[in-house]
């Protein structure tokens, strides 16, 4: 009968999030590798195995995990399905094999009189042939117990304990009667490769063909995806397309004052035409959208939506759920501000209402709607700014529903919210790099992201510039600034995206602010996509390197290199897979030419010092000889700001 109390313990699981009260993330078809600190009392030897299961199973699956000394434990296993898949660990003491060691040292101790000891091993055997259902090992393992029984030389007794048959086995039927299995059960959130491995382009539909007086219907869209696509990106990420409210609409950049032909903010969502489940009419009809859906995802892209859960003063919800918003001390619903910026239209909405499971039902249903029009991946406007229970139930519900489901955090905001959100259940985050600039900045930021506990949950999606922020970096770098922010954007994380207009080089700013200047969250935007300048081929370039090089396509294996000048950054990206590594050299400074000297780290490479070899950059097809740990590089901001070298191992001689 089982033990009445542990008899093993299993302690410092790894890796390991808040005591395993948090899923890790993985993505689908990976290994999941986990180590454990395992023991017991005495000198007994222990064996352990993980057992995991998806979680709608009963069924577990188990591999056995190796020993690697001084009591530490590894095991692995395949993540087959998208969702949560639940692990634990079992272990006990290994009757028969402790039963094995002990009788090796008696025969080197020449230890003589073992009739009792035999029989011991005899009976071990016997017991597993009980446990054992399969005819075949049932015979065999009777046959080891009655040979067992009659050994009579010492001789005799050590090739037995040295038979692999035998052991193998012994050990395929353990006794697991007093294991110990450990508890809470460990989960992990396994999603799809898009979670981990996608480029982003973000536009206005709106602004789709560039007109400056009239907008783009979803039909007038798809020459802005073919050249989407054309550069490589994978993921079309609109703002809201949902109706525009008219009470406090807003014009341009930011007016009190809307002009008859201003076609008002995006976010300021809901009119006559409904609410966050209509499509604002000067888009077109939900068939548009059905139809601009399938286009996008017939040349292989998908359609990421946000959901902004603003309310503008004409959204159906203001009537129908009056009490689902803030009211000032006159009764006068309370509309949305950020000090010293005024939302005049958009209210937004009391998660606290004494309805507030009506509201949290509602916007589950809106969430499941759009997942059924094929949309599988959501950009999740001020999370930070709303309940995180409300966040942790809407995105399980959602994904109970709807596993292959996306949600990205946009948590500009403090560290410890924008890791709790991560936490409880949003894929990807936004990330604090639009204001890391320096070689300090950057590696300090990225080590954290890449080496400590935030690598199993926070996945890093990197933004150079979005509608609501232009960085100074761009107002002030000029066209090499964005050459340089796209190559750390797209090289740094597996995860990247540029907001429209970062092609064009556009930084144009209200001065002194990190804002665009005639935004077009508040006008239709005018624009030639092919215009001189541009650097539409180096984000071709980019994105290409990305998909065909499979050290940029997951996050971790991030390691930085020394460089002679604080101006050059270095780093490796690496695949463990193919054994493949990328050398990334940027010039930080998108005003001058930089130079100076980068330490390759030859060792972890696995390259003799004495020995020459090849660095080719795929940028521009040019390959170098390289010889030794440090070597010279020269970058020019306006020409060449950057090497992305491919370490090839084949050099000469010297």
């Amino acid at each position: 009968m089982p033990s009445p109390f542990p008899s093993i313990t299993i302690e410092d699981l790894s890796p390991c999030i808040d005591g395993g009260k948090v899923p890790i993330k993985r993505i689908l078809g990976q290994c999941f590798l986990l180590e454990s600190t395992i023991f017991k009392e005495g000198h007994e030897v222990v064996r352990a195995l993980v057992k995991w299961r998806f979680k709608q199973s009963q069924q577990w699956q188990e591999a056995p995990m190796e020993a690697l000394g001084n009591h530490r434990f590894q095991g692995s296993f395949p993540l087959s399905a998208i969702g949560i898949t639940e692990y634990t660990i079992e272990a006990w003491g290994d009757v028969f094999d402790s039963w094995r060691e002990e009788m090796q040292k008696k025969i080197a101790a020449s230890r003589a009189d073992l009739d009792q000891e035999i029989a011991e091993g005899a009976l071990l055997i016997q017991a597993a042939f009980k446990r054992c259902q399969q005819p075949q090992d049932k015979k065999t393992l009777q046959n080891y117990a009655q040979y067992l029984a009659a050994i009579s030389t010492p001789g005799m007794l050590k090739d037995f304990l040295a038979n692999e048959e035998m052991l193998c086995l012994m050990r395929r039927y353990p006794d697991r009667s007093f294991s110990t299995t450990h508890e809470p059960l460990q989960k992990i959130r396994v999603d799809r490769e898009r979670a981990n491995f996608a480029a982003w382009y973000e536009f206005f539909p709106r602004s789709a063909e560039g007109k400056k007086e009239s907008g783009s219907r979803f039909r007038n869209a798809l020459a802005r995806i073919e050249d989407a696509h054309a550069m490589g990106f994978d993921v079309i990420y609109f703002p809201p397309i949902h109706p525009i409210g008219l009470t406090g609409r807003k014009g341009r950049n930011n007016s009190l004052t809307c002009l008859a032909e201003d076609p008002g903010v995006p976010y300021a969502i809901g009119s006559f035409a409904g609410g966050h489940d209509a499509i604002e009419p000067l888009l077109g009809t939900l068939a548009d959208f059905q139809w601009l859906v399938a286009q996008v995802k017939s040349r292989g892209m998908e359609v990421a939506l946000d959901f902004a859960l603003n309310c503008s003063p004409d959204h159906p919800y203001v009537k129908k759920y009056p009490h689902w918003f803030f009211r000032r001390p006159d009764g006068s619903i309370k509309y949305a501000e950020n000090p010293p910026k005024k939302y005049e239209d958009v209210y937004p909405l009391n998660f606290y209402n004494p309805q507030w499971k009506e509201l949290w039902e509602e916007l589950l249903r809106v969430l499941c709607f759009w997942a059924k029009q094929g949309v599988h991946i959501f950009r999740v406007d001020n999370p930070h700014t709303k309940p995180v229970a409300f966040w942790e139930w809407v995105i399980a519900r959602v994904q109970e529903q709807f596993p292959e489901v996306i949600f990205l955090s946009e948590a500009f905001t403090h560290p410890a919210m924008m890791k709790k959100l991560a936490k409880i259940g949003f894929t990807q985050s936004y990330t604090y790099f639009t204001w890391r600039n320096t070689k300090e900045e950057l590696e300090t930021y990225f080590n954290e992201l890449s080496q400590s506990a935030m690598k199993d949950y926070f996945r890093p999606h990197l933004f150079p510039n979005t509608p609501d922020i232009l960085p100074f970096y761009l107002q002030e770098g000029g066209r090499p600034a964005f050459l340089i922010r796209a190559l750390l954007a797209a090289t740094l994380s597996s995860v990247y995206g540029i907001y429209s207009g970062f092609e064009l080089c556009e930084n144009a700013a209200i001065p002194g602010k990190e804002e665009y200047a005639d935004s077009e969250k508040y006008q239709f935007k005018e624009r030639n996509w092919n215009a001189p300048g541009n650097i539409k081929p180096w984000i071709t370039r980019l994105n290409h390197i990305r998909n065909t090089n499979r050290a940029l396509q997951s996050r971790d294996r991030l390691h930085f290199c020394s460089t002679s000048n604080a101006a050059i950054i270095a780093y490796l990206r690496s695949c463990e897979e193919d054994d493949s590594h990328l050398l990334i050299t940027v010039n930080l400074d998108p005003h001058h030419q930089q130079s100076g000297m980068v330490e390759l780290p030859l060792d972890f490479l696995y390259i003799p010092h004495d020995r020459s070899y090849v660095m080719k950059d795929l940028l521009t097809g040019d390959s170098y000889e390289w010889k030794g740990s440090h070597n010279f590089v020269s970058l020019n901001p306006l020409t060449h700001p950057a090497h992305v070298f491919k370490v090839e191992k084949t050099g000469r001689d010297s």
